[in-house]
Formats: structure tokens, C-alpha cells, sequence
């Protein structure tokens, strides 16, 4: 087996994008890299070639999307209160529960071949937290994990008003990662009235925007997350020109 490990990781910022358009995007590079990693085992050492790997970041219009575990009636809107809201729903292949993307939330798919970092999923989720939770350390915000629950939020610790603010959905196969992070900068949390979040009903859904009191500029919050992902991963960022 080819040692080298690829920690080059191309990033492309997709700006605004239809949640299905981005989608397909996806698992088109998805699948590119899997179809390698296949190619490669019927090679020689010598003659294989190393995966690439991606970090995609977008916006998407509103969107409620349903992971593998979960449960319709999390939506609490039909079609009519869907058009109502302007609101796309689609149910997807990666874990976890029910979840809303939008305007002013910075959308994260890291579409990285874990051979080349390391095979673990766990600590794959952990570093994604950690990468959120170092961000909002630069703003002056706490956060952490809550025990038994993915995400980053506030309030972990005494949890007398824990609150959501990145909520994580990922798939994997063969190692290779899709889906991945939604990290609230200025959301609004109006949309996550019509949904149970992730499935959880005793706890709120909170945005950087109204913690700190004031919006927050999305652009500065991207190259932050870029560049505590890059340390925590090892990755060598190559950006897109």
C-alpha cells in the first residue's frame, strides 16, 4: 500500500447555492475519491495515486434537511407552510436528526479521504467541534460539548439554558467523508420554530449574532474556521484561484 499521505486539501468557497445543486456537487467529488481508492487496491504501490480532498463552504437558501435516523414529524411544517416560508425539504444519507440551513449560516463539507489524516470517525466529529469551539473562543463566546450530544453549544457545563449553536451531519464510506457542519453566525432562529433540531425538544438553537449582540461578519468567521481546521487537521489549504 502506497504510504503517502495527501494532507493537501483543495478549499472552494461556493458562495449562495441551492441545497440540491451543492448536494450533487458532493458526491460527485465523493465519488471520485472512492472510485481512486479502488483503482489504487488493484494497483502496485508504485503505481498508485494519492486521493484528493476538499473543504466546500456555502450558504444555502431556507432548507430543512432529514438525516438516516430521522423522524419526519420533526418537521413540523407541510408543503403549504414550506411555500409559505419559501422553505425546500429534503430527506439525505448522512446521520443524525432533522436540521435547518439558511441565510447567514456558514454551511461546512469537508469531503476528505480520512487515510490521509487519520481512521477514525470519532476524532474526525471532535475536530470539527473543536474547530467551531476555537472560533468562538476568538470572539469572546465559551462553548463546549454536552455528553451524548454532537454539536458545539453554550451553556455545556451547568446547562441551565444549554443552546445550539453548530450542529454537525456527516456520512462516511470507505473513509471518506461528506455532509459535515452548520455553524450559526446570523440566522434567523425563526426558521427553527417550524422543526424539532436534531431531534432534541428541551433545548434551544442559538446564533453568534445574538449572543454577542450585533451581526458579525461572515467573511472574517470563515477564514477563522479555515484556519483552526487547517492546524487541527495538519491540512496544507490550497486555495482555489
Amino acid at each position: 500500500m502506497n504510504e503517502f499521505k495527501n494532507k493537501t486539501v483543495e478549499f472552494r468557497d461556493l458562495g449562495r447555492m441551492d441545497y440540491q445543486e451543492a448536494w450533487d456537487y458532493q458526491e460527485k467529488l465523493f465519488a471520485a475519491i472512492v472510485a481512486k481508492k479502488i483503482e489504487n487496491r488493484g494497483l502496485l504501490p508504485s503505481q498508485q495515486i494519492s486521493t484528493p480532498n476538499y473543504l466546500l463552504f456555502v450558504e444555502h437558501p431556507h432548507v430543512y434537511t432529514l438525516g438516516k435516523s430521522g423522524k419526519a414529524e420533526h418537521l413540523l411544517l407541510n408543503n403549504q407552510g414550506l411555500q409559505e416560508y419559501r422553505a425546500s425539504y429534503y430527506k439525505i444519507n448522512r446521520g443524525g436528526d432533522i436540521t435547518y440551513h439558511g441565510p447567514g449560516q456558514l454551511v461546512g463539507y469537508p469531503i476528505l479521504d480520512l487515510d490521509n489524516f487519520f481512521s477514525d470517525i470519532h476524532k474526525y466529529l471532535r475536530l470539527l467541534e473543536e474547530a467551531i469551539i476555537l472560533t468562538l473562543q476568538d470572539y469572546g463566546i465559551p462553548s463546549g460539548r454536552i455528553p451524548g450530544l454532537t454539536g458545539v453549544w453554550l451553556d455545556h457545563v451547568e446547562q441551565k439554558n444549554p443552546r445550539k449553536i453548530c450542529a454537525l451531519g456527516v456520512k462516511s464510506s470507505r473513509w471518506v467523508t461528506m455532509h459535515g457542519f452548520a455553524f450559526n453566525v446570523n440566522v434567523d432562529l425563526s426558521y427553527f420554530g417550524h422543526i424539532v433540531p436534531c431531534g432534541i425538544e428541551d433545548k434551544a438553537v442559538t446564533s453568534m449574532h445574538l449572543e454577542l449582540g450585533h451581526p458579525v461578519e461572515l467573511e472574517e468567521v470563515k477564514e477563522k474556521v479555515k484556519i483552526h481546521l487547517s492546524e487541527l487537521f495538519e491540512m496544507n489549504l490550497l486555495e482555489q484561484e
